[in-house]
C-alpha cells in the first residue's frame, strides 16, 4: 500500500509537472504570436501619399502666425481684434489628417469668417498674369489692393500645405497639383478667397492683365475670369477699369479692342457694369520703366509744343 500510495504521488507531480510545462509553453507562444502581429501591423501601416508638387511648408505655423502678428501689428493695427492663434488653428483644421484631394469650402469657412475684414471701395485690383508687376504696383501705391494685400491672401502668399490620413496629419513632403484633383488644400482656398474679395468689392474696380500674352489677355479658366468677375457685385460696384498692360519690349499680342477683352466687356456689360479699358495704364507704365529707363517704350513724348 505504502508503495502505491507513493506511486500515485508520484503520477500527480509528473502530471502537475507536464500542465505547468505546456502552460508556459502556451505562453511563450502567445507572447512570439503577439509580436508576430504587432510588427505585421507595424509593416501595414498607412504610409504618406506621394503627389508632385512641393510639400507643406516647413516651419507652417511658426509662418502664418508671423505673418498675421505682422499684418495686424504692423501693417493695419485696426485689426489688432483679429485671434491669430485661432485663425492658425482654424487654418490648421481644414486639413489636417484629411485626404487632400477631398477637402470642401465648408472644411475652410471657419478660417474665412475669422480672418475675413473690410475692403474700403476703389481699392479692390483684381490681376491676371500680371502677379509680379500688381504687386510691385501696390507696394509703390497704398491706394489699391490685390488678395495678396488682404490678411487671408498675405498670409497664404507663396506657401504650401497639405494634410494626409496618416500621422503626424501634415505631409511634407508633397503635396497635389491642380491637374492631379482639384479638391486640394490651395485650389479651394484660393477660390473662396477669391470669391470673398470679390463680393466686398465697392466702387470702382480695377483689373490689370497682360496684353503680351499670345493666348490672349482674358481666360475664361483664370480665377478672375471664372470666379472673381462673376461675383461682382453690380448695386455696388460702379464701373471696371481694365489697365492692359504690355511687357516692356514685349509684343504687343492684344489691344483694348482685341478678342478676349471684347469677351470680358460682353461679360461685363451683360451684367451691367461700365466698363473703362486702357492699353499701357500710365502709372504702372512708370514703374516698368524704372527698370528699362533707356528702352524706347519708356520714353517720353516730345512732340509737344513748347510754351512760349
Amino acid at each position: 500500500m505504502p508503495f502505491q500510495q507513493g506511486s500515485a504521488r508520484r503520477r500527480q507531480r509528473t502530471v502537475l509537472l507536464v500542465g505547468i510545462v505546456l502552460l508556459l509553453a502556451a505562453l511563450v507562444l502567445a507572447v512570439v504570436l503577439a509580436s508576430l502581429l504587432t510588427h505585421g501591423k507595424h509593416e501595414d501601416s498607412p504610409k504618406m501619399l506621394k503627389w508632385k508638387d512641393r510639400g507643406t511648408t516647413k516651419n507652417l505655423q511658426e509662418v502664418v502666425l508671423g505673418r498675421c502678428y505682422n499684418y495686424i501689428t504692423e501693417r493695419y493695427p485696426e485689426l489688432g481684434d483679429k485671434d491669430c492663434l485661432k485663425i492658425w488653428e482654424s487654418l490648421k483644421d481644414a486639413f489636417i489628417y484629411k485626404n487632400p484631394c477631398n477637402i470642401t469650402a465648408e472644411d475652410y469657412q471657419p478660417l474665412m469668417d475669422l480672418a475675413s475684414h473690410h475692403i474700403p471701395c476703389n481699392k479692390s485690383l483684381f490681376w491676371s498674369k500680371t502677379n509680379d508687376l500688381v504687386h510691385r504696383y501696390t507696394k509703390s501705391n497704398q491706394n489699391f489692393l490685390t488678395l495678396e494685400d488682404t490678411l487671408l491672401g498675405y498670409m497664404a502668399d507663396k506657401i504650401s500645405w497639405c494634410g494626409d490620413p496618416s500621422t503626424p496629419g501634415i505631409n511634407y513632403e508633397s503635396c497635389p497639383k491642380r491637374s492631379e484633383c482639384e479638391s486640394n488644400p490651395s485650389s479651394v482656398f484660393w477660390k473662396m478667397a477669391s470669391k470673398m474679395f470679390a463680393e466686398a468689392a465697392c466702387g470702382v474696380v480695377q483689373v490689370m492683365l497682360n496684353g503680351s500674352i499670345e493666348a490672349g489677355a482674358f481666360r475664361s479658366s483664370s480665377i478672375f475670369g471664372s470666379i472673381e468677375v462673376f461675383n461682382l457685385n453690380p448695386d455696388k460696384v460702379s464701373e471696371v477699369h481694365i489697365w492692359l498692360m504690355r511687357d516692356i519690349g514685349g509684343p504687343q499680342s492684344e489691344s483694348c479692342s482685341g478678342h478676349s477683352i471684347q469677351r470680358l466687356k460682353n461679360i461685363l456689360e451683360e451684367r451691367n457694369f461700365k466698363i473703362i479699358c486702357e492699353d499701357n495704364y500710365r502709372p504702372v507704365q512708370l514703374l516698368q520703366c524704372v527698370h528699362n529707363p533707356d528702352h524706347t517704350d519708356c520714353r517720353l513724348c516730345t512732340n509737344s509744343t513748347a510754351v512760349p
